[in-house]
């Protein structure tokens, strides 16, 4: 195995690992509060925790990333997970939790924001699709299997977070075997303002490309965090919520690498616009399955295949759309996005629980969905080259 191929396994690896402990998370806490009896409101107001920590630091990561490279960025968000997971057991109350939370999407977004930038910078451009796909499924791979520790909340609370912890570990010690780089430098970013500007000139040339890891954010949160407390008003026991959880991640993991290689032959535009579609269609059905069980399974397992890719092909297409001096504020504004989309998706949730009882929560998504294919169908760009050739 060369030197490259290493690196890009290892980095996957991580992202699995961290995947696993986000997919354990949000579907755990809403359980655990949910027994509790707090509220639907406040249990989707802690689960923005980890969005409202990505939002926080990502005004100053930038700046670290290319002083220092990718390997130490890792290190530090690695860290920070670890020892955040390792706590939950010691106290649990919502504002503890909730400042856990947050300091785990600092720790998060850290690692993923220098692994994406690794990988979108290094892969060649025929096959970046499929590399951020591969980065797509071993996350899809991970938090899959994250909501299948939820039933161990009944044998014992601290369980789940010992076993998460000491998981993240064992990935955190290969990342000291990398060598270390720097990505490719743009004079003058030394600071918070420098920095603003580069969020301008990516918006300017990407803007379309956020849309998807935002609509990915909304889904994510409001399934994980909302949709267990809709299904057990509804009568569906814990297990059942955690396969049902574990069955959109799986249909992500089955079509995330041929909905990559299929966007570096047809585009991303094209296949963005599809999948969103889709989609809506999809969870549209899955409002009227709600009851069944079997029902539920097979539209969450569809649906998973259809938009479990959202986040991937978003990266992969604002790698399209920005000059590769902005990559690293690119991979930023992704992650922006999606704590943006995440942010939001507990809280719309939790509210749409709380007032409106005699209508179904997969609405809300599924109008999300549509909304943001017409918009790509109206204004996306194929690549950065025919955004200037039309500018010109």
């Amino acid at each position: 195995m060369n030197k490259n191929n290493h690196r890009f396994w290892i980095l996957v690896s991580i992202v699995a690992i961290s995947g696993f402990s986000q997919g354990m998370l949000l579907p755990l806490i809403a359980v655990i509060f949910e027994k509790s009896g707090v509220s639907p409101s406040l249990n989707g107001l802690n689960a923005t925790a980890l969005y409202i920590g990505i939002l926080l630091v990502s005004p100053f990561m930038e700046m670290p990333l290319r002083k220092y490279g990718y390997k130490p960025v890792i290190i530090y968000g690695g860290a920070l997970v670890i020892v955040s997971l390792a706590l939950f057991p010691l106290w649990k109350t919502f504002w503890f939790w909730f400042a856990l939370r947050l300091l785990i999407g600092i720790g998060d977004h850290s690692l993923h924001f220098a692994t994406q930038t690794w990988i979108t910078s290094s892969s060649p451009a025929a096959r970046r699709g499929r590399n951020i796909s591969l980065y797509g499924l071993f996350f899809g791979i991970g938090f899959a299997s994250g909501p299948l520790m939820t039933p161990l909340v009944n044998v014992n609370q601290s369980l789940p977070f010992i076993v998460s912890s000491i998981l993240c570990f064992i990935g955190w010690v290969f990342v000291f075997t990398l060598k270390n780089e720097l990505p490719e430098q743009e004079v003058g970013i030394n600071s918070f303002l420098a920095t603003i500007k580069q969020f301008r000139k990516a918006l300017k040339y990407g803007w379309v490309a956020f849309l998807p890891p935002f609509s990915y954010g909304f889904l994510e949160s409001s399934l994980n965090g909302s949709f267990p407390v809709y299904a057990l008003r509804m009568g569906i026991d814990v297990s059942s919520v955690s396969m049902v959880l574990s069955a959109f991640a799986v249909g992500s993991i089955i079509t995330q690498l041929p909905l990559g290689i299929i966007s570096d032959k047809y585009g991303r535009k094209n296949i963005l616009i599809t999948i969103l579609f889709l989609g809506f269609f999809s969870f549209t059905v899955a409002s009227f399955l709600e009851h069944s069980f079997v029902g539920l399974f097979v539209a969450f397992l569809i649906s998973g295949m259809i938009v479990g890719s959202t986040f991937s092909l978003g990266i992969s297409y604002m790698t399209d759309l920005v000059p590769k001096n902005l990559l690293p504020t690119g991979n930023l504004l992704c992650g922006i996005f999606f704590s943006l989309g995440s942010l939001s998706g507990p809280i719309i949730g939790g509210m749409f629980i709380k007032f409106s009882e005699n209508v179904s929560f997969f609405y809300i998504i599924s109008t999300m969905l549509l909304a943001l294919s017409i918009i790509i169908f109206a204004f996306g760009k194929k690549t950065f080259l025919a955004f200037e050739q039309q500018k010109s």
